[in-house]
């Protein structure tokens, strides 16, 4: 009988080096697609956040336009007696203001006489007007630039046609009530201190920020 090598040690060890190699082969595919399928999820959170981020920057952009290149700020300040309510108006990009008010023209003996009878007025800024620290009350209203044309034309009209001035009747707050009845917000009742009459306009209206004028 012929003896023949005994191989079957020889197949066992190649049998286990070639096991190993596919584990390890195994092993090195399974980390790389794990690596992969991390890198795709940190991409799609990426993405996630910056498309949730995306519409904060819209809506925060739109935010800003919404308020209007030029506005109207009715206010109200101190003074020696009930106050004073007049209003702000311009553009929203620059510092300088118009002011438009109300009030008797002259000294304190016209203001008295202003409550038994009608007295020459003024309608431009009158002291304290731009000052700060007089300010109690204060509404902005934003428009677009047609609308503000036709408001700040309004507004002109209305200081060329108050000559007088009378402390129950013609007064800054119904000066500045019909500015507002024109830009179609609602109007408190006018005969109320300055301050109070502002605030009520502001409450009326919800504080809504911007106003758009009716077509003509």
């Amino acid at each position: 009988m012929t003896n023949r090598p005994d191989r079957s040690g020889s197949c066992i060890l190649a049998g286990l080096a070639l096991a190993t190699m596919l584990a390890c082969l195994m092993s090195s595919a399974s980390a790389h697609d794990t690596n992969k399928r991390i890198a795709d999820a940190s991409a799609l959170v990426s993405t996630d956040t910056a498309s949730r981020a995306a519409p904060q920057s819209t809506r925060r952009a739109v935010a800003r336009a919404e308020k209007g290149p030029y506005y109207v700020d009715f206010r109200a300040r101190t003074a020696a007696s009930w106050g004073h309510a007049f209003v702000w108006y311009g553009k929203t990009s620059e510092r300088a203001v118009e002011v438009a008010g109300l009030t008797p023209a002259g000294d304190t003996w016209t203001y008295v006489l202003g409550y038994f009878t009608w007295v020459p007025s003024e309608t431009g800024a009158s002291y304290g007007d731009l000052d700060p620290d007089y300010l109690t009350a204060s509404y902005r209203v934003y428009l677009n630039e047609a609308d503000a044309k036709r408001v700040f034309a309004y507004i002109e009209k209305l200081k060329t046609s108050s000559p007088v001035w009378n402390a129950e009747t013609t007064n800054c707050t119904g000066f500045i009530g019909d500015i507002a009845e024109y830009m179609g917000l609602k109007v408190p009742n006018r005969w109320q201190r300055p301050e109070n009459f502002v605030n009520s306009l502001k409450e009326m209206n919800g504080g809504r920020p911007m106003v758009r004028l009716s077509a003509e």
